[in-house]
């Protein structure tokens, strides 16, 4: 069985759900906007937009770091409408996961003709 297998059907389908509205083509910030009405709909917790600091031999570093969405504590989005996600995306979702000590994401690239091809799954 896989990690939150439940709670990671229902975003891919929330992802595949805005993008049959919005199609292809729009800037991050909205299919980021939309993404986060589809949890709301469904009483899923998530936050957006989250700080995350690095961390240094003991402290705090604010590096500007922000993850697009984490959804019920668990799992991280980040979004991207790239022509092609490449290694550097998913360095950024790992880094992210490491330094946020989730388990689970997904890249969700929006700017693919099916969005089922912008889905990549990543876990620690």
């Amino acid at each position: 069985m896989l990690l939150y297998e439940d709670l990671s059907h229902e975003l891919i389908g929330a992802a595949i759900e805005v993008h049959q509205q919005l199609g292809p083509g729009l800037l991050e910030s909205v299919y980021q906007q939309c993404l986060c009405h589809e949890p709301k709909l469904k009483r899923i917790p998530f936050r957006a937009e989250v700080d995350l600091p690095a961390q240094y031999k003991g402290i705090k570093l604010d590096c500007g770091y922000r993850i697009d969405l984490v959804v019920d504590d668990k799992i991280i989005l980040e979004l991207k409408t790239v022509d092609q996600l490449s290694k550097i995306h998913e360095a950024q979702l790992m880094t992210y996961l490491k330094l946020s000590k989730k388990r689970l994401g997904f890249l969700l690239n929006f700017k693919v003709p099916v969005m089922k091809n912008g889905v990549k799954r990543m876990a620690l």
